[in-house]
Parts: structure tokens; C-alpha cells; sequence
């Protein structure tokens, strides 16, 4: 059986919690009775969301970070495993930065992957390790469906989240034999501070609070990949199985395009 984590097992900790789906996460996770740790750079975010979530079954507690700090995300785990065990972890810090015009694989590029992928491992690697030495523990992983395969105007974020869902892969394997789940998150178009700068069409968009239960019920639920809304999943997924020919020509007639930020 895989393992699933309860908040009797220990705390919750979120990064890229300062807004979005985040934010979301952090606060449904509190209704369930977590207590749940939430990471961002943003401190005066973290004391507001600690203050929404007063009332609620459990509690979040603010502990600032940043995600692409190597040396600090293993701070903090430290920290918050010195006081109560991780039992679930959603490694959400992401977003997506532009090179300037004209220019591609400059500053935007760099901080894209730094922080949607090296900021992952960076937290990545000490809640694993510390969940495989006590042989229990859940992480999840925000993707994207973006990631299914290359877009329009993507940038560097759709090459960001292909190589997340291929780390989340790998990692299931590393993970597996020693009792720790881990989980893909591959949202389509949600309705964040993230997505509200997109210029084109977002179908199926997806109110946050929608999104962030889904998530959740993921978590509860188990499997490798959380992905929604399940339309969109299976148009995206479908169009990737095409031969190579037929699927530039459909993108080229006005498939999906852009930046599927979450």
C-alpha cells in the first residue's frame, strides 16, 4: 500500500506559499488539521495567511525561505523536523521569468530553471532524507500540463516542468522501497496572480480554491500524478501522441499555446 499522510503523522510543509496555489494548499491543508509550515520569501504573506487560517482545525506556522537557497531550505527543514516530523511535503515554489526581447536562454531563462527546478531539489533533498531514514513520508511536486511537451511561447517554463515530471519520475523509483510516496501535480489553467498576466485564450480555467481541493484529495487519495482539470488533461495528452508532423500543424492552426503557468 502506498502511504498517505495524516495529520496525526506529523506536519505539512508548502513552499511558494505567499499566494497562488500555494497559498491555497496551505490553507485547505489547515482545514483538514494540519499543521502546516509555509515557505516563501514574502514574510509578511506568510503572517497574513497565518492569520486567515485561525479558526480552522489545524494552524499554519510562517517559515520564511527561499527555495533556491541550497544552505537555507536545509535550515529549515532541520528546524521544523527538530520540533514535529514532516509527514507531507508539496514542493510548489515555481513561476516563470522573461528574457528580454530578442534574447532567449538569458537572465529569464536562468532564473526560470533555478527556481522551478533547482529550487525544487533544494528542498527536495533534505525532506527525502529525512523521510527515508524514519521509512515514512509523502512529497508532492507541482509540474504542469505545460510539461506534457513543448509550446508556442513557452519560454523556459514548459522545458522547466517537462523536466519536473521527469524528476518526479525518477524519483518514485529512488523513493518506493523505502515507504515514501511521491506525487506529480500537473495543474492546466488556474486562476492566480501567476495567470492573470496571460494574454490568450486559458480553457477550462479553474477557480484556486477548486484547484487547491482537488490537490488535497489527491494527497488523501494517492496515485503518482494529481492532474486536472481532466479535459484539458486528455486534449494535451492526446496531442502529444501524434506524430510529430501532425502535431506542429495543430498548434500551428491555434492549439494550446502560451505559458500554462499554475
Amino acid at each position: 500500500m502506498t502511504y498517505r499522510a495524516k495529520p496525526a503523522d506529523g506536519a505539512a510543509w508548502v513552499t511558494g506559499a505567499s499566494a497562488g496555489i500555494g497559498r491555497g494548499v496551505a490553507l485547505e491543508l489547515a482545514r483538514r488539521g494540519y499543521e502546516v509550515h509555509a515557505t516563501a520569501r514574502r514574510a509578511d504573506e506568510l503572517s497574513s495567511l497565518a492569520s486567515e487560517a485561525q479558526g480552522l482545525e489545524g494552524r499554519v506556522v510562517p517559515a520564511p525561505g527561499d527555495a533556491t537557497d541550497r544552505e537555507a531550505m536545509a535550515r529549515l527543514v532541520a528546524d521544523i523536523e527538530s520540533k514535529r516530523p514532516i509527514a507531507l511535503a508539496f514542493l510548489n515554489a515555481g513561476g516563470g521569468f522573461q528574457d528580454a526581447a530578442g534574447d532567449f536562454g538569458g537572465d529569464g531563462f536562468a532564473r526560470t530553471f533555478a527556481l522551478n527546478v533547482q529550487g525544487v531539489v533544494n528542498g527536495l533533498n533534505p525532506v527525502f532524507n529525512a523521510m527515508r531514514a524514519r521509512k515514512r513520508g509523502q512529497i508532492a511536486i507541482t509540474g504542469s500540463l505545460a510539461g506534457y511537451g513543448g509550446l508556442p511561447n513557452s519560454g523556459a517554463y514548459a522545458p522547466s516542468k517537462s523536466a519536473i515530471i521527469a524528476l518526479a519520475v525518477g524519483q518514485k523509483f529512488r523513493a518506493d522501497p523505502h515507504n515514501v510516496t511521491v506525487q506529480i501535480v500537473n495543474p492546466g489553467y488556474v486562476k492566480t496572480p501567476l495567470t492573470a498576466d496571460n494574454k490568450f485564450p486559458m480553457p477550462f480555467l479553474m477557480e484556486c480554491d477548486e484547484a487547491c481541493r482537488r490537490i488535497c484529495d489527491g494527497f488523501e487519495r494517492g496515485g503518482f500524478e494529481i492532474r486536472f482539470p481532466r479535459r484539458l488533461a486528455w486534449i494535451v495528452r492526446a496531442i502529444n501522441l501524434l506524430p510529430w508532423a501532425a502535431y506542429f500543424a495543430l498548434l500551428k492552426l491555434g492549439g494550446p499555446r502560451g505559458r500554462a503557468r499554475d
